[in-house]
């Protein structure tokens, strides 16, 4: 079994803001496969579905950002999922629009889920999937994160979500992460 968590905030004021590119990846994939989400006692909404035959967690952890590694430690444990078998989808600041990166280890670099995350597991050695929101140029970072994507930076968000998506699916397929690295970065 594999576990895909995006981070995001919960709640409508949120919905589609540039914070909440790992969440709209998620919804984009459970869109790809007919998953609906219930809400987990782990704190997190949570979906499964199966892709090329293995079985996949869909989560959006409904902590907020800043503690997202309150919901992704329990989902963890409660389904028995080792750490190699864990991505997170998340925003980044220094992609430009829709750009996407995988990582298998390393720092925060400032982002605040992934600091949470890192502390409840211990690690910085978990996948990542880091989506290009770009940089704000005339207002403060809290500002641009929180607020929604121009109808231009909406189009490279779209190719970005697809080609998320098309990584996830070639990790989850079996590709080694390496190569999946290799083919998108």
């Amino acid at each position: 079994m594999k576990m895909i968590v995006g981070l995001g905030n919960i709640g409508p004021q949120y919905d589609r803001t540039r914070h909440n590119v790992g969440f709209m990846v998620i919804d984009h994939v459970a869109e790809e496969y007919g998953v609906t989400f219930k809400r987990a006692k782990q704190e997190a909404l949570i979906g499964s579905t199966l892709i090329s035959g293995e079985k996949v967690l869909l989560v959006k952890p409904t902590t907020y950002m800043n503690d997202s590694g309150r919901a992704v430690r329990p989902l963890m444990d409660y389904y028995d999922i080792p750490l190699e078998d864990v991505m997170i989808v998340h925003d980044d600041m220094d992609l430009p629009i829709g750009k996407i990166r995988l990582r298998q280890k390393g720092s925060a670099g400032g982002h605040n889920g992934i600091k949470s995350i890192i502390a409840y597991l211990g690690t910085q050695a978990f996948k990542r999937v880091r989506v290009g929101i770009d940089h704000p140029t005339r207002m403060s970072v809290v500002d641009y994160v929180l607020g929604r994507f121009t109808a231009t930076q909406t189009i490279g968000i779209r190719s970005g979500m697809d080609e998320a998506q098309a990584a996830i699916e070639k990790w989850v397929e079996g590709t080694k992460f390496d190569e999946v690295m290799n083919e998108f970065n």
